[in-house]
């Protein structure tokens, strides 16, 4: 996930454009107990920002949990949210406004995800 977040940080296409939504998230991978939490970086700082704990100086404005399989799947672009969270495979909260702005930011990154799954972790192709 250090490798998709860094993509999604460098990526002109991506950084950029969610830096400027301004918007902290938080990932929860409910199998396997991890957190995470993204920012928009500060200056002198990359696009994104991001730690692998609760523990932050941010509030986020959207929260995402889900399993890692699910988070697998969204990254590749064959998740689709709405039907997700209906199917409460992801359960999200927050400022639903700011997670409407982000999500469509951040379809570039699927078919640079999958190139990544592809070449470095096929057993993860879905």
């Amino acid at each position: 996930m250090n490798r998709t977040f860094s993509i999604m940080s460098e990526d002109p296409d991506i950084g950029p454009p969610l830096r400027e939504a301004g918007t902290p998230q938080r990932y929860e991978f409910t199998d396997l107990g991890l957190v995470v939490n993204l920012r928009p970086g500060n200056d002198g700082e990359p696009n994104l920002a991001w730690e692998w704990s609760d523990e932050v100086a941010w509030e986020p404005k959207v929260r995402m949990a889900m399993s890692s399989d699910t988070a697998n799947r969204y990254f590749q672009g064959k998740e689709n949210v709405a039907i997700a969270i209906a199917r409460r495979r992801i359960k999200a909260t927050g400022d639903v406004k700011a997670a409407l702005v982000i999500i469509p930011l951040q379809k570039p990154l699927f078919a640079r995800y999958r190139q990544m799954i592809e070449a470095d972790y096929p057993h993860l192709e879905v």
